[in-house]
């Protein structure tokens, strides 16, 4: 090979090596540039089309009446959202919802808020949340490409409208908004997870990372009984239809430790639904609504008397004519019943006999004692939205409020707070805070008991005498409706007439009527109160409110299986108590 012909070939392998060195340094700061100085850019860019971060909702805790029945319970249910491609039109993605609106039931408003969202370009959409199987079943099929179901816990309660007032209701994102579910929220809802869902370039989910377990909530078991709460839920929607009342509510306890065996509200409402399309039937009446207690609040001046020693069991009052003048008011009983023993006063529920007592009392010690009763202040009943009633101080008392209250005006109560009192009578002076919760199932081997609290605020001889008192109520008084046959039963009615703001005055068609009592008299099992709002014609609390009363307590006798205290039907209830009626 000559040498020229040699040159040619240096020079070709030179050129061949500059060619290729260049290459070689193009592809280096390419790769420096893609790996280095762009590499943060373009790994977000990547994980945003392949990946995406999903929280993990836990199960919400189950809440059981204290029997262990479910009263509410989480269950998966799927929900249908929508992950538009990239680049996608909104026309293109509400075409696809078009196609699930059917299927789905997509309201107008829901669908124009789907618009909304893609019209702003977000890249996850809800379109319908907790569907039901056979609606997931179709969309599936569709195979609609964007078009994802992601499975959820859905609230189910399955006796619906059971107990609703105390269980209250969840958001569509297991938040509680009322009652029960609202109160222990933090212990019901658990602690969200988070996982890490990649995908592939079409966006179907092919794999998911579990970052953060999910931590399901606790579980509840309340103080209610289902069986009682049904009893008593039948009986005051019955009771409420048949007298034309605005509303009404009935709270069962165990005095002793202040557990709430029933708590029932009419109308009401199925928390399946919630919140309710009529937000007013929501209301739970027997801890937000202040009433005037009327005759009722009488058991408060009594118990104040026998405290202060002012007067005594056989003592005499003279009620005249019924009727009695103060500061230019006139106040007027039911009936003329000249003179009556202090029991008699109660039992019979004189007015003008109850101003006098009250008189004897004074105005200081019965504010220290209404005031250690409770009123004006919350019970501390574990619900939320607790009134705690309408209490003026003592300063702000007029020269009639004294007289006023002793039969019950001039105040304003609820009825859990009334039931406190009464279960007050019957602990024979202890009071008790009312309690919803009975245990908070913290796991498997861990179970936390919420104590229940006393406190004295009467004297066991002042109880003790109150006692014998209520029970001449229903033996011969005002609540002989609430009287059952060989049961020793101890209450007292109230029938208020509510002020009328339109007048400005008391009105004369407009009554609440209630009965507060508790049974057996010896041992009390349950207390109960009743309270009907606006029955129409009768409305005396012994003709609408003590009848309830029986009725339910009727059924209390057989289902707790409390034999008779008295002659009478002995053998009538004890056979219906061993066929289990």
């Amino acid at each position: 090979m000559d040498r020229r012909h040699q040159k040619r070939i240096r020079i070709r392998i030179v050129i061949l090596a500059f060619f290729f060195f260049l290459w070689a340094a193009g592809l280096t700061f390419r790769l420096i540039q893609i790996q280095v100085v762009d590499h943060p850019r373009l790994k977000a860019q990547v994980l945003h089309q392949n990946q995406n971060k999903d929280t993990i909702l836990p199960t919400r805790g189950t809440i059981y009446d204290r029997k262990g029945k479910i009263f509410a319970r989480s269950l998966p249910a799927p929900s249908v959202f929508l992950y538009p491609f990239e680049d996608e039109t909104p026309t293109a993605q509400i075409e696809k919802i078009n196609k699930l609106k059917g299927i789905l039931n997509l309201s107008y408003q829901e669908i124009q808020r789907i618009k909304a969202r893609t019209e702003k370009g977000d890249l996850f959409i809800w379109i319908k949340r907790k569907i039901d199987q056979q609606q997931a079943e179709r969309v599936k099929s569709l195979r609609l490409p964007g078009i994802f179901l992601k499975m959820e816990n859905k609230r189910y309660y399955p006796h619906e409208n059971l107990a609703a007032h105390v269980l209250g209701g969840v958001s569509i994102d297991d938040e509680g908004l009322s009652g029960i579910e609202w109160q222990y929220n933090s212990r019901l809802r658990g602690k969200r997870g988070e996982r890490l869902i990649l995908r592939d370039a079409k966006k179907r989910e092919y794999n998911f990372e579990i970052l953060k377990e999910p931590e399901p909530g606790k579980d509840l078991v309340l103080a209610v009984d289902e069986t009682i709460q049904y009893i008593v839920e039948k009986e005051l929607k019955k009771v409420i239809l048949q007298h034309q009342a605005s509303w009404g509510s009935v709270i069962v306890a165990v005095p002793s430790t202040g557990e709430i065996l029933a708590m029932a509200n009419y109308p009401t409402y199925d928390p399946n639904k919630y919140p309710p399309s009529w937000l007013e039937s929501a209301r739970n009446r027997a801890i937000h609504y202040n009433f005037e207690p009327g005759s009722t609040f009488k058991i408060v001046t009594a118990m104040a008397a026998l405290e202060a020693n002012r007067i005594a069991l056989n003592d005499t009052i003279d009620c005249g004519e019924g009727v009695i003048h103060l500061a230019g008011k006139t106040i007027r009983d039911h009936k003329k019943f000249g003179w009556l023993t202090f029991p008699e006063v109660i039992q019979h529920s004189s007015n003008v006999g109850a101003i006098k007592i009250g008189q004897l009392v004074g105005e200081s010690f019965f504010f220290e004692k209404m005031k250690a009763y409770g009123f004006g202040e919350r019970t501390g009943i574990d619900l939320p939205g607790e009134e705690k009633g309408i209490f003026r101080k003592l300063r702000d008392w007029s020269r009639i409020s004294l007289a006023s209250l002793s039969f019950g005006q001039e105040i304003s109560v609820t009825a859990v707070q009334l039931l406190q009192t009464m279960n007050t009578i019957a602990n024979r002076g202890l009071v008790t805070t009312p309690k919803i919760v009975k245990k908070i199932l913290l796991s498997k081997n861990e179970v936390r008991e919420r104590p229940s609290h006393h406190k004295r605020v009467l004297s066991e001889k002042a109880a003790s005498a109150m006692v014998k008192i209520l029970e001449s109520v229903v033996e011969d008084g005002t609540g002989t409706m609430a009287r059952i046959n060989g049961y020793r039963i101890a209450g007292k009615t109230g029938t208020a007439q509510k002020f009328d703001t339109k007048i400005n005055a008391y009105s004369s068609v407009l009554h609440t009527s209630s009965f507060v009592g508790f049974a057996p008299v010896d041992k009390p099992a349950f207390s109960m109160i009743v309270v009907i709002d606006e029955p129409k014609g009768a409305y005396m609390g012994g003709e609408v409110a003590a009848p309830l009363f029986r009725q339910i307590a009727e059924h209390l006798f057989l289902y707790l299986r409390i034999p008779p205290q008295k002659e009478g039907s002995q053998s009538l209830i004890t056979a219906r108590l061993r066929r289990g009626h």
